[in-house]
């Protein structure tokens, strides 16, 4: 009993301990799973699930090691109830087996030591009173020894509910244990399908985006093949004008060139105060050379922009259509021409105006490509020649 009392503050406090971090670990696996289903929900978050299923993963070991600690801890428990047990029980036996032969020994001598007789069998007064008091604080002696016997039967009786108690709550423990480990098997097995499944999901992203980046290539490399054809037409034209002027035949193409210069001065004139052509959401790519995300490199020769579903396209400055096109990835794409400039709207769902048109500042040219997955990007080319340049100096 002394062993039990001594060590009881120590091993209480340390129990009550475990059992707060228990029910803290307890709450975070359950805020973990709330988590996990919202991240399973969405096919786009299947690192975030990797991530939580690997934070559940830890919290469910720590639960294990918890309830490994508490375990621990009643084993020692017990252990010492048990030991308390044996020593009461010892003790126990010699006090009854005392008492027992001291009963037998008074019963024995019950003939002889008759009270009256041994008091009246005195030489003296102080005798008598001596055996008086003898026999009272024996008797005494006897009720306190029954009574000690009954106290520490109890106590062994506690001892025993005690030991019952620890041995249930093992038992209940135990039993947590095997539950967690199942699910801690189960969440291993959970975290790498998840991550063969991501993996897989890279690969196809991967697959993707080298995809895409491919069909961005061929749409430079047509706009820059358009880009060269139109300015070796007016190449062409001029060379016709240059022909017809010798002949004495300018007038009318002394007009035409002298409106293009007229334009392409009017053009330049309003560089940085350009409309833009798009309502957009977001900035997706600038001007200039990028690594995408599957390593490769790649340049864009103007801006990129996400605008919301059915975003209209307008013209930036009056111009001619020079072109209308299909882009690689099957969308549609037009080329105004503004003197010696010329601006490119690329990946549009639709087309408001025809190859030789007049448009306007502002005039609609159609609506941007929305894919199957709600995006829309729009993407906008501004050139001097041969020369691309970059859409922000010249938007405002």
């Amino acid at each position: 009993m002394f062993l039990l009392s001594f060590s009881h503050p120590l091993q209480a406090q340390s129990k009550q301990q475990l059992e707060k971090d228990k029910t803290r670990v307890e709450q975070e696996i359950k805020r973990l799973n709330g988590d996990l289903a919202k991240a399973r929900k969405s096919s786009k978050n299947s690192q975030k699930e990797i991530n939580l299923l690997e934070q559940k993963i830890k919290q469910r070991t720590r639960l294990i090691n918890n309830i490994g600690g508490q375990l621990n801890q009643l084993s020692v428990q017990m252990t010492q109830t048990q030991d308390s047990i044996t020593l009461m029980r010892s003790q126990v036996d010699s006090l009854k087996a005392e008492y027992a032969h001291v009963v037998r020994v008074l019963y024995g001598e019950r003939g002889s030591l008759d009270k009256l007789v041994l008091l009246l069998d005195t030489k003296s007064y102080n005798t008598a009173y001596l055996r008086t008091k003898y026999f009272r604080d024996y008797s005494r002696y006897r009720r306190r020894q029954a009574a000690f016997i009954r106290q520490k039967e109890d106590e062994l009786t506690e001892a025993g509910v005690q030991l019952a108690r620890q041995q249930q709550e093992t038992t209940t423990l135990l039993a947590q244990e095997r539950r967690q480990q199942d699910q801690l098997a189960q969440e291993r097995k959970e975290h790498q399908k998840s991550l063969k499944q991501s993996r897989q999901q890279e690969k196809n992203l991967k697959a993707q985006i080298d995809r895409k980046e491919k069909q961005k290539r061929q749409l430079q490399q047509q706009i820059q093949n358009i880009i060269n054809e139109e300015i070796a037409k007016a190449a062409k034209a001029k060379k016709a004008a240059s022909a017809a002027s010798s002949k004495g035949s300018t007038a009318p193409v002394d007009k035409t060139s002298a409106a293009d210069v007229a334009l392409t001065a009017d053009f330049a004139g309003n560089k940085g105060r350009l409309p833009w052509p798009v309502s957009y959401t977001r900035v997706v790519r600038e001007y200039g050379r990028y690594t995408h995300a599957s390593g490769g490199q790649n340049m864009n020769n103007g801006i990129d922009l996400q605008c919301k579903s059915g975003t209209g396209v307008q013209a930036v400055f009056g111009g001619t259509v020079s072109r209308v096109f299909t882009t690689p990835n099957g969308t549609k794409g037009i080329i105004v021409r503004h003197g010696d400039y010329m601006t490119v709207y690329a990946n549009m769902g639709s087309v408001a105006v025809r190859e030789g048109a007049k448009v306007t500042l502002k005039q609609n040219l159609g609506t941007v490509y929305t894919n199957e997955e709600g995006t829309a990007e729009f993407s906008f080319q501004l050139w001097k020649g041969t020369a691309s340049q970059n859409p922000r100096s010249w938007l405002r």
